[in-house]
């Protein structure tokens, strides 16, 4: 086992995770809330830019306090992987036109990353497959209902109709 791909490993779900639980969630508020594919693809663009650039950004700041000799590394791999994830999650909304069936797109993609990631790790780590990939899974679910739950409470308390 290669410690040096697993703390590599380590970025990559970083980036992976927080992009899907944070561009989810705003994906699927804009769904729900009737808006156009236009600003759905618009809105998810900008989020992912300026989300991508702070996750890379934070997790580099977080390793150089730890005194990671990799730091900056681990920054872009997490910011790259961020935007990558990202890209796929918005993909669905590119090339299908009705906003539903792009979103269930979306959680389709989610699925395939998660899966697909937790392969890579568990190959180059040397762990196991299904209770990491299942934690995974259920861990994103879970953060993703309730911000979806936040949101719509928020949207009650405050009286915002879109």
């Amino acid at each position: 086992m290669d410690t040096h791909k697993c703390k590599t490993a380590g970025a990559v779900v970083l980036g992976m995770h927080d992009a899907i639980v944070s561009l989810i969630g705003l994906i699927a508020g804009l769904t729900f809330a009737n808006t156009s594919r236009a600003i759905i693809v618009l809105t998810a663009i900008i989020a992912s830019v300026a989300a991508g650039l702070s996750m890379a950004a934070s997790n580099y700041l977080a390793e150089k306090t730890v005194n990671n000799p990799h730091a900056l590394r681990a920054g872009v791999i997490t910011g790259l992987t961020y935007l990558t994830t990202c890209a796929f999650l918005i993909l669905p909304f590119l090339v299908i036109p009705n906003t539903i069936k792009a979103m269930i797109g979306s959680f389709i993609v989610v699925v395939l990353i998660i899966l697909g990631c937790n392969a890579c790790i568990c190959y180059t780590c040397q762990k196991k497959f299904w209770i990491p990939a299942l934690e995974m899974l259920i861990v994103c679910t879970m953060v993703s209902i309730i911000a979806f739950f936040i949101g719509e409470g928020a949207k009650y308390f405050l009286g915002v109709a879109i």
